[in-house]
């Protein structure tokens, strides 16, 4: 396959890459290319923003998590019928898993990929030395390739023309753009990163039209795309997509409180049979009908807290469900959702579905961040005692007290977190109600989409 490509890295977080990538998108789309998205790494929101951009699903690529298999065969599915691949990267270029090595960070996808890369740098207050920077992060890994470079935050277009000078003067890879403090639309940010993608309030048509402007005007999207299309043709297996029939209905929150899901998880459940049917928490009366699983995503339930614990029949059709013994599966900001309560950080409390036996809370601090190693402790939703699984952590609350050992509940998970080297029991379970804070990366383990798959089949409320 040759589908010309790029990524957009930055050599640190904060550089501004989610508004250029959204920028580039747009005005490519504009053009008339069909343009498909990726992120790079662990992350739910800028996926939302990156989709609306291009009016397709955007699909994260995680070399940790995921692994070089999932990424190569995923991305050759998804870009099929693309004209052009853009992958936002995540932190810093080089950052990822580990500090010794590519593995977890953008570099790795582009290693893997052969994408070449445009480097993003805030040059507020640089001239010449952006040329040293450029020049380490260019020659830092040679399976890398830095092709061009965006300078973001400019004083003036005599600071620019210093810029390009500097680089090319190095030898080093061309400015392609150059865009000058508040060149771009503001779009309002949260804790785990932009705002969700409610076109109301972030990307509406207006928006998107003055990020194409932009595009066009501080950018060189000629050369942007002709550094894409010197993408060397890759050699990726292209996976057998064959969906079977439908076998189980699976119920998923989805509205402004529950919205972080992976899309290649809902493609893989979608073709082994698993039909999604998708509710919202906030404003329906009730679940679906007809639904075998139930799947309680990550989201902002703080946020909502208030109209989530006012709307009283949905609780109990939420509590019905549960007692029925069919699968129900709670992640992150599901888990508080399953809380007897919720104590924002403005110190009001909310009830809520009281299934977990424990409470939660908003801090003013992150909790934790980072990778999640997790062995199953007992048979499980995703798995069998012993079976691994990875994902992430991201979360701003804490529950005020274990709910293990408590009503019958137990930690299924044990926890090896990456970043701090730590270790923990969680992963709370009590028949087939499953609740973590972890995110998990499912759609690289087939095994456990196939055993939560038959898990929602199975009539009999004791394990099968």
């Amino acid at each position: 396959m040759s589908v010309p490509r790029i990524l957009i890295g930055g050599v640190q977080s904060g550089v501004g890459k989610t508004a250029l990538t959204l920028s580039i998108v747009a005005g490519l789309k504009r053009r008339g290319l069909k343009v498909q998205t990726f992120k790079a790494g662990p992350d739910f929101l800028d996926p939302t923003h990156l989709a609306m951009a291009s009016g397709r699903p955007c699909y994260n690529l995680d070399g940790w998590m995921g692994g070089r298999d999932h990424v190569e065969r995923l991305f050759a599915r998804v870009t099929r019928d693309a004209d052009l691949a853009v992958i936002e990267g995540v932190m810093g270029l080089f950052d990822g898993a580990e500090p010794r090595g590519l593995e977890g960070s953008s570099a790795e996808i582009a290693d893997w990929l052969q994408a070449p890369v445009l480097l993003v740098v805030n040059a507020h207050g640089m001239a010449r030395s952006l040329a040293a920077l450029v020049a380490g992060y260019a020659g830092f890994e040679k399976a890398v390739r830095v092709d061009g470079v965006i300078a973001n935050f400019c004083g003036s277009e005599r600071h620019q023309a210093l810029l390009a000078e500097s680089l090319a003067a190095a030898g080093l890879p061309p400015l392609v753009g150059a865009i000058p403090r508040g060149g771009l639309p503001e779009m309002r940010s949260r804790h785990l990163g932009l705002v969700s993608a409610d076109p109301s309030e972030n990307l509406t048509p207006a928006i998107l039209d003055a990020l194409a402007d932009a595009a066009e005007r501080l950018l060189s999207l000629d050369e942007i795309l002709r550094l894409a299309r010197q993408a060397p043709s890759l050699s990726l297996p292209l996976p057998e997509w064959d969906p079977v029939p439908e076998r189980i209905r699976l119920g998923v929150a989805h509205d402004q409180a529950f919205h972080f899901y992976y899309q290649d998880l809902f493609d893989e459940l979608g073709r082994r049979g698993c039909a999604l049917v998708r509710f919202s928490p906030l404003r329906d009366a009730c679940l679906p009908q007809g639904i075998d699983g139930l799947y309680l995503g990550g989201g902002y339930p703080e946020e909502f807290a208030a109209a989530l614990s006012a709307n009283g029949g949905m609780l109990e059709s939420i509590r019905r469900f549960a007692a029925s013994g069919r699968p129900l599966y709670a992640e992150c900001g599901g888990l508080i959702y399953l809380c007897r309560a919720i104590t924002t950080k403005e110190g009001k409390k909310y009830p809520l579905l009281g299934l977990l036996p424990a409470e939660a809370r908003m801090l003013d601090r992150r909790k934790f961040l980072g990778y999640v190693e997790v062995t199953l402790k007992e048979d499980s939703l995703w798995g069998k005692a012993g079976d691994m699984l990875r994902g992430h952590e991201f979360h701003y609350s804490e529950l005020l007290s274990d709910p293990a050992g408590q009503g019958g509940w137990s930690p299924a998970y044990h926890l090896q977190r990456r970043r701090h080297g730590s270790q923990a029991e969680e992963g709370f379970q009590h028949g087939r109600m499953l609740a973590s804070y972890v995110h998990l990366h499912l759609a690289s383990r087939p095994e456990a989409m196939g055993r939560f798959i038959e898990m929602c089949a199975w009539k009999d409320a004791r394990w099968p």
